[in-house]
């Protein structure tokens, strides 16, 4: 059965949930966004992270020592990483309408040391200040990003008692798991891959999680007065205003 948009549309003004759908209908656009972006950025990470042994050498080492390609491959991973991260943490602070300046400001310090990081040389023969300088910077990135993280982890915790074991048990993966590589593989590739890949998976759970919460509560208000179920869901997710845009160009 095809959907005549103008009619659900006038249908959803009538029970005064038409910004209700909208909001709907760009929530699922974002998470879509969101999760996409974070496959890319995982991807991209085991792919660079794997080009030469992760044993042997950090991300910095293969950004840095090896040819040209390499490096810009090094700087595009840090642009893509740091971006998917923010983008991803953000993207749920305002869906879970979480309050607080100081973690956006984190993300975007972490964000901002990743790409600083990968920019700035690691040649401590050759620039040994710059070099000190990417070791500064790539620290930050971790400590940025643990007190964005934490902070809004503690209050999804609150808000969801449900999932706090969850969320503890994957803070403990990333954390302790990233701190026992390091102990054991010293400052390698493996524990970097395992810091970033980790942060990443954590960030595709709580997205999936979160924004399938969110969906389903806003779900259950266009559902329950409707007589045909299948036909409902069939237009939950219209994107009623697109036909507009179009019409208008």
């Amino acid at each position: 059965m095809d959907i005549d948009k103008d009619l659900v549309r006038q249908e959803y003004i009538e029970k005064n949930i038409y910004d209700m759908q909208k909001d709907l209908v760009k929530q699922r656009k974002i998470r879509i966004f969101v999760m996409s972006l974070l496959l890319f950025a995982l991807v991209f990470t085991i792919i660079f992270g794997t080009l030469e042994s992760p044993f042997d050498y950090t991300l910095s080492n293969i950004g840095n020592h090896f040819n040209l390609q390499y490096r810009i491959m090094f700087i595009s991973w840090a642009l893509t990483c740091g971006l998917a991260i923010q983008t991803a943490i953000i993207s749920l602070i305002r869906l879970e309408e979480y309050q607080s300046k100081y973690c956006t400001l984190f993300v975007g310090l972490a964000t901002a040391s990743l790409i600083a990081t990968g920019v700035i040389p690691a040649l401590i023969e050759d620039f040994p200040f710059w070099h000190a300088v990417h070791t500064l910077t790539s620290g930050l990135t971790a400590l940025f990003l643990l007190l964005s993280l934490v902070p809004f982890v503690r209050f999804l915790s609150r808000e969801n008692p449900r999932l706090r074991v969850t969320l503890t048990i994957w803070l403990i993966i990333v954390w302790i798991g990233s701190i026992l590589l390091l102990i054991f593989f010293g400052k390698t590739g493996m524990f970097e891959i395992w810091f970033f890949v980790s942060n990443i998976l954590f960030l595709l759970y709580l997205s999936l999680v979160l924004f399938e919460e969110k969906i389903v509560k806003m779900s259950v208000l266009f559902l329950k007065n409707e007589k045909n179920l299948n036909l409902a869901i069939e237009k939950l997710f219209v994107d009623l205003e697109r036909k507009r845009i179009l019409e208008k160009k």
